[in-house]
């Protein structure tokens, strides 16, 4: 016996991403699987059907959420309906918790039968740890990306949790130099990244720091490669013509990538481009400075991760400097930046550190949405009544 309908919900691009290899895989194995859900353009493609444009729900941090507050409220009554309307054997909740658990919340407590699966845990490890707890009300397995987080659950008394492989452990080739793209440190002006963030609100907080971190350098010759989004390239070429080297902006993933593959060193803002970066073997420094109101509601939120960059949190340690908030200055991250551009112990030791994700990403055979899909119809199958 096997799930005949199964209606996966995301909420935002990345999650769109991951509901489409998902739904593929899925499809591979029950050919005539009914897919429906709330999808953006790739879960369409992979026939998913949608119930509104995702667009709708697709926003992130404390204040559009709130801008958006009543179509988002709407949006999550109506889906929920929907799925009561006409229960799916399966209901896979796809990251973007602020939208995605508040529809598992009520679907569940129509349909306690419903098997749930959240593809992408909350960072319960990291703030609000009791969420775990919680979680076990309406979801029955947890699919994680990082490899600590099946650990983080059980300690946490979470949901069950199964490690299915990050995304990007399928991209490695594109992220990494082939012999001649990645220069030596001697040859020629030094070729540094900047990444500032995909979101406007966090480039405008993060560009003038780089700007003012690159002059702290001093007269050394460097190049700047600055990736980002069609939509964003605009206000960041504005926003880099102060600074003391003015980047290339580049566009089209094929670009970054290429860049990623020749970078010798790299300077971002904290997110999954610091994953990206250790993945490819660029030496990177990372900072992060929050929303203005941020430290007013810091006597109210407790932060129980050790580091904030998913690649310390991987490997155990902090080998890329993070500088967070008030830390997050252009004599701090310069300082933390310098040793990296040249053949330094702090370099050498930063590489080698990341030399370990490989081992601790890898799954044992594969791939992260076949696994996913694996682990979603067992899921479905242990909730089953056993035969008498």
């Amino acid at each position: 016996m096997t799930p005949r309908r199964i209606t996966i919900v995301a909420g935002e691009a990345s999650g769109d991403a991951l509901g489409a290899k998902l739904a593929a895989a899925l499809r591979g194995r029950i050919p005539d699987l009914e897919l429906s859900g709330v999808a953006g353009p790739r879960m369409q493609a992979e026939g998913v059907a949608t119930l509104f444009p995702m667009d709708d729900v697709a926003v992130m941090g404390i204040g559009p959420v709130i801008a958006r507050l009543p179509t988002l409220l709407r949006r999550i009554s109506e889906t929920a309906q929907a799925i009561i309307d006409r229960p799916p054997d399966i209901l896979v909740i796809v990251d973007s918790p602020d939208f995605t658990h508040r529809v598992a919340c009520k679907a569940r407590a129509a349909l306690p039968d419903l098997t749930v699966v959240d593809y992408v845990s909350p960072s319960v490890w990291a703030w609000r740890p009791g969420r775990a707890a919680k979680m076990r009300a309406y979801v029955d397995h947890v699919l994680a990306l990082l490899p600590f987080e099946p650990a983080a659950h059980a300690r946490l008394g979470g949901p069950a949790c199964t490690y299915v492989g990050h995304p990007l452990i399928e991209r490695l080739d594109e992220f990494r130099p082939e012999a001649g793209e990645r220069p030596a440190l001697a040859d020629g002006p030094l070729r540094v990244l900047a990444l500032p963030g995909s979101r406007a609100g966090v480039v405008h907080r993060h560009m003038p720091l780089f700007g003012a971190t690159l002059a702290r350098l001093g007269d050394r010759p460097i190049e700047v490669t600055l990736p980002t989004t069609p939509r964003l390239a605009e206000e960041i070429a504005r926003l880099a013509a102060s600074w003391p080297v003015v980047p290339r902006i580049v566009t089209g993933e094929t670009e970054k990538l290429a860049a990623f593959r020749a970078a010798q060193a790299a300077l971002a803002a904290s997110g999954t481009v610091t994953l990206e970066l250790a993945l490819a073997g660029v030496p990177t420094a990372a900072a992060y400075r929050l929303e203005w109101f941020a430290p007013l509601l810091e006597p109210f939120i407790k932060i129980e991760a050790p580091f904030i960059l998913l690649p310390n949190l991987i490997l155990g340690e902090r080998a890329i400097p993070e500088l967070v908030h008030r830390d997050a200055t252009p004599d701090k991250l310069a300082a933390a930046l310098a040793p990296l551009l040249d053949d330094t112990p702090a370099r050498h030791a930063q590489m080698q550190a990341l030399s370990r994700l490989d081992d601790l990403m890898r799954l044992p055979e594969g791939s992260p949405s076949e696994r996913a899909a694996e682990v979603t119809l067992r899921a479905w199958a242990d909730k089953r009544p056993t035969p008498t």
